[in-house]
């Protein structure tokens, strides 16, 4: 009478799969952001690949800015289960966890020489909605610039800012997108070196077109924010670079 009950079980494991918590294994690009604290709004990133042997830094870390109030739990890959501040609407907070990468925007019509990853070009017919109360909340749609609809201009994506001539999606709450945790995340370009963000990680655009040319499509990237502590604590089940090989040499600023 066993034999059913364990073929139940194995049947049902095999329709509800379950996933280690952490980068994915097929994931071999990864960019890692460290914040002093939870309030920092300052820190540094740096990129790594993986190979059979592990993971390897690829650049120096490099200075960037956060939220203006500093990290708050996101929803990704890895992070939404955990205690404590989750990231809201307007927080000002930039999400911690561990995320995929979507696509490069820009106002160009090629990415820069070396590029090749998925992109799409801006338009003044895009928008981006941060509104939660509309039914394509946190997500990138295109309308009809002759008949657009009453909340359009309000969620129009940027047009002919420098500080938005090139960004990356970081897919925070994203699949599917939940009303209110938080919208419109990027690496973009910073204003200045002490002109932080409402959530987003930026950086000098040299730094930002580096990071272009060098993601691949193919190799899965992702993006990890942590403070250092929680870094260290999560490092190793979440199958991150030791702590031991972030943040070597001095920061690019």
């Amino acid at each position: 009478m066993r034999l059913p009950g364990l073929l139940i079980l194995l049947l049902a494991a095999a329709a509800c799969p379950t996933h280690a918590a952490g980068v994915p294994a097929d994931c071999r690009q990864l960019i890692v952001g460290l914040a002093d604290t939870w309030d920092s709004n300052v820190g540094r990133i740096q990129c790594f690949e993986r190979d059979g042997k592990g993971w390897r830094a690829v650049s120096p870390p490099q200075r960037v800015l956060f939220g203006a109030n500093g990290l708050a739990w996101g929803i990704g890959v890895a992070g939404q289960d955990e205690k404590g501040l989750h990231k809201a609407e307007s927080d000002k907070r930039a999400p911690a966890g561990i995320f995929e990468l979507g696509k490069v925007y820009t106002y160009e019509k090629n990415l820069p020489s070396g590029a090749d990853y998925p992109f799409y070009t801006v338009t003044a017919a895009d928008c981006w909605v941060e509104d939660p109360s509309l039914p394509n909340y946190n997500q990138h749609i295109r309308v009809d610039p002759a008949n657009p609809p009453s909340w359009f201009k309000k969620q129009q994506m940027k047009q002919d800012d420098f500080a938005h001539h090139w960004k990356i999606e970081i897919r925070h709450n994203s699949d599917p997108p939940k009303p209110g945790a938080g919208s419109a995340i990027f690496f973009h370009i910073q204003r200045g070196p002490d002109k932080h963000s409402s959530g987003c990680t930026t950086m000098p655009q040299p730094a930002l077109l580096g990071i272009i040319k060098w993601l691949r499509a193919d190799d899965h990237p992702h993006y990890v924010l942590l403070p250092i502590a929680t870094y260290d604590a999560k490092w190793k089940a979440w199958n991150l670079p030791a702590p031991a090989l972030v943040g070597a040499g001095k920061a690019t600023p």
